[in-house]
Protein backbone atom coordinates (compact mmCIF):
# COMPACT_ATOMS: atom_id res chain seq x y z
CA UNK A 1 0.00 0.00 0.00
CA UNK A 2 1.13 3.45 -1.31
CA UNK A 3 0.71 6.83 0.75
CA UNK A 4 -2.26 7.29 -1.46
CA UNK A 5 -4.31 4.05 -0.72
CA UNK A 6 -3.75 5.30 2.69
CA UNK A 7 -4.75 8.52 2.07
CA UNK A 8 -8.22 7.18 0.45
CA UNK A 9 -8.72 4.83 2.80
CA UNK A 10 -8.27 7.68 6.03
CA UNK A 11 -10.82 9.85 4.17
CA UNK A 12 -13.50 6.95 3.38
CA UNK A 13 -13.09 6.63 7.48
CA UNK A 14 -13.20 10.38 7.84
CA UNK A 15 -16.00 10.59 6.07
CA UNK A 16 -17.56 7.54 7.91
CA UNK A 17 -17.17 8.80 11.29
CA UNK A 18 -17.68 12.37 10.80
CA UNK A 19 -14.03 13.97 11.56
CA UNK A 20 -12.12 15.91 9.82
CA UNK A 21 -10.17 14.90 6.20
CA UNK A 22 -6.56 14.18 6.52
CA UNK A 23 -3.74 16.74 4.73
CA UNK A 24 -3.31 15.66 0.86
CA UNK A 25 -0.14 13.38 0.80
CA UNK A 26 2.49 15.78 -0.37
CA UNK A 27 1.77 19.23 0.49
CA UNK A 28 4.35 19.30 3.40
CA UNK A 29 7.62 17.11 1.70
CA UNK A 30 9.39 20.05 0.67
CA UNK A 31 8.78 21.83 3.92
CA UNK A 32 10.07 18.47 5.75
CA UNK A 33 12.76 17.60 3.73
CA UNK A 34 14.51 21.43 4.72
CA UNK A 35 13.83 21.39 8.10
CA UNK A 36 15.45 17.92 7.93
CA UNK A 37 18.72 19.38 6.26
CA UNK A 38 18.38 22.36 8.48
CA UNK A 39 18.71 19.74 11.04
CA UNK A 40 21.19 18.18 10.03
CA UNK A 41 23.55 21.35 9.47
CA UNK A 42 23.16 22.25 12.37
CA UNK A 43 24.34 19.22 14.11
CA UNK A 44 27.30 19.43 11.77
CA UNK A 45 28.12 22.83 13.48
CA UNK A 46 27.50 21.75 16.87
CA UNK A 47 29.83 19.06 16.84
CA UNK A 48 32.72 21.35 15.37
CA UNK A 49 32.66 19.83 11.74
CA UNK A 50 32.21 21.78 8.33
CA UNK A 51 27.99 22.74 7.97
CA UNK A 52 28.27 22.34 3.66
CA UNK A 53 30.11 20.00 1.29
CA UNK A 54 29.79 16.78 3.52
CA UNK A 55 28.12 14.90 0.08
CA UNK A 56 30.38 16.58 -2.09
CA UNK A 57 33.44 15.29 -0.06
CA UNK A 58 32.17 11.85 0.13
CA UNK A 59 30.90 10.93 -3.25
CA UNK A 60 34.60 12.71 -3.92
CA UNK A 61 36.56 10.13 -1.77
CA UNK A 62 34.25 7.18 -3.39
CA UNK A 63 35.46 8.18 -6.89
CA UNK A 64 38.89 9.15 -5.97
CA UNK A 65 40.36 6.36 -3.64
CA UNK A 66 43.42 6.58 -2.09
CA UNK A 67 45.84 4.86 -4.05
Amino acid sequence: MNALHQYLFDTYRAAQQGTPVPPAPGPHDVGVLRAVRDHRRFERVVAARPARGAVRAALHRWLHPAR
